[in-house]
């Protein structure tokens, strides 16, 4: 199968750069979101991470022009009756995905693939609430998307070959590099590093270092890019809640038991960057720890 139009549902930060990538790439993308507010700020989000490129010599003005041309911003999902490929990137809350699911279904053309972006939830499961398991697959997308070069691919167990293949070939034509996984919690990356982000909010829990002390000892200790709890402030805690969640209840683990203060910050609100306040407190200029 081709694929040549691309639909994907969720315009938050990880549905706004997988559009960003697809229609980067030459693909036509339809941007859907239940609200035409959110389908509007993601189209300003990916303005201005093209421009970002633009200005860092990555991509020409020609293209990011080309690229806004290639997205068309919808509401609800009418409109996928003509897409190939639907790409579902909602929230990490399994509920919801199926929901999406069961009303993404029958609008869909016979033959149209459908991947969920998610990080964690058995892709076998989330096939099973479609008429078309054998068309379904996992696709999760590194954040943030334009800039990660990994795709994780998960096959669920009804799976078909065809729709792996197609599905490879176009995360290849993406620019990213594909991942096999198998449809296990979390899958790979996830499976290995929220582990490490909920090691380190135990050891804020227990008192063995401070925020501060253990990002700057992972970051100048085991070389890490940035330390671990300011990057589950990134990711998001209520994310890295989920996922703990998802690794504890699927494979009966105690090692997997998320952290109560990690509980805590959720319950509180206090969800990282995308909230101005986590593990850091970011309202002024410069972040401050909040332990």
């Amino acid at each position: 199968m081709v694929i040549q139009k691309v639909g994907v549902i969720g315009a938050g930060q990880m549905g706004n750069g997988i559009a960003h990538v697809c229609a980067l790439n030459g693909f036509q993308v339809l941007l859907s979101d239940i609200d035409e507010a959110r389908v509007k700020a993601a189209l300003d989000v990916i303005e201005g991470n093209l421009r970002r490129q633009v200005s860092r010599g990555h991509i020409k003005d020609e293209d990011l022009e080309r690229t806004l041309r290639n997205i068309t911003p919808t509401v609800g999902l009418d409109a996928f009756g003509e897409v190939d490929f639907a790409i579902e990137a909602a929230s990490e809350d399994e509920a919801v995905k199926k929901s999406i699911f069961r009303a993404l279904c029958p609008k869909l053309k016979p033959d149209a693939l459908i991947a969920s972006n998610t990080s964690s939830i058995s892709i076998t499961r989330l096939a099973s609430t479609t008429d078309r398991p054998e068309r379904f697959m996992g696709m999760h997308f590194m954040n943030p998307v334009p800039v990660m070069q990994l795709v994780e691919l998960i096959r669920g167990i009804a799976t078909g070959e065809d729709t792996f293949q197609t599905v490879r070939e176009m995360t290849v034509k993406l620019g990213k590099t594909p991942a096999n996984a198998e449809d296990f919690p979390a899958f790979i990356v996830n499976r290995i590093l929220l582990p490490m982000i909920n090691e380190a909010v135990y050891t804020l829990y227990e008192g063995v270092g401070t925020v501060e002390a253990i990002d700057t000892a992972m970051r100048l200790g085991a070389n890490h890019p940035m330390g671990p709890l300011q990057l589950a402030d990134f990711i998001g805690l209520d994310v890295c809640l989920s996922v703990m969640q998802v690794l504890y209840d699927g494979l009966a683990d105690s090692k997997y038991r998320p952290c109560p203060l990690l509980v805590k910050y959720v319950e509180a609100g206090w969800l990282g960057r995308k909230v101005k306040r986590g593990f850091y407190d970011y309202r002024g200029e410069v972040p401050v720890p909040t332990r």
